[in-house]
């Protein structure tokens, strides 16, 4: 559906700014010194889009069949739509923990256990050394593993739609709309987001506290429909 796909790249291109704030680091990670010549630094930026790409289609396709088990559970239980009801519950939890957070009240944030920390610090400092390019792809495919509350956020909204298809397609909306931002820090433009920062995060919480309550509804529904 047109709509829905509209509000999630919206959503998304806001909420990017969140990204390249977060993902800076891993960014400088993969670019080293910046020694490169600027065709292999654009190919590697554009490797690791690829990357993350390749785990949110992954994270896409396991949420919308998650979703369809919960839907066809709700259908037993004669509650129509229970996957997106259910994502739409954790799309408001999010939002309001945003808003919250940006007054000063800190609700609690998601965590990986230290271990998992660890492990993936081993990986990436394992393929240091590979070729800047490989290294991109690399860092973006497995740095999905962190926890996000905004990627989680439309992982919710992918499992929400009840089909492995349309959760697919939702997540591909998800990382189009986080493209620019990415790689506007990967041709170092960061800086440009230092006034956005600071104004973006409510809004985007605002757009998706509105997406959770229209999901919630059954007005934001992406079930048998398809996002494109």
């Amino acid at each position: 559906m047109i709509g829905t796909a509209s509000g999630i790249l919206v959503a998304s291109l806001v909420g990017s700014v969140h990204c390249a704030g977060m993902c800076g680091g891993f960014v400088c990670f993969y670019a080293g010194s910046g020694s490169g010549t600027d065709a292999a630094a654009l190919r590697a930026h554009a490797m690791y889009n690829v990357g993350r790409l390749t785990s949110y289609l992954t994270l896409g396709a396991i949420a919308g069949a998650i979703g369809a088990g919960v839907s066809s559970l709700g259908a037993l239980a004669g509650l129509q739509h229970a996957a997106a009801v259910v994502s739409g519950a954790l799309m408001v939890g999010w939002a309001i923990s945003t808003i919250a957070a940006q007054r000063g009240v800190r609700l609690g944030a998601l965590r990986a256990p230290e271990s998992w920390q660890r492990a993936l610090g081993g990986i990436l400092y394992a393929v240091r050394e590979q070729p800047m390019a490989t290294r991109a792809w690399l860092t973006g495919l497995l740095t999905t593993m962190l926890p996000c509350g905004w990627l989680y956020v439309f992982v919710a909204t992918a499992g929400g739609s009840g089909s492995i298809r349309t959760g697919v397609l939702t997540m591909a909306v998800f990382w189009l709309g986080t493209v620019p931002a990415l790689l506007a820090v990967g041709l170092g433009a960061r800086r440009l987001f230092g006034p956005l920062r600071q104004r973006l995060p409510m809004l985007s919480a605002a757009l998706v506290l509105v997406m959770g309550l229209l999901s919630i509804s059954g007005r934001f529904s992406m079930q048998h429909a398809g996002v494109m």
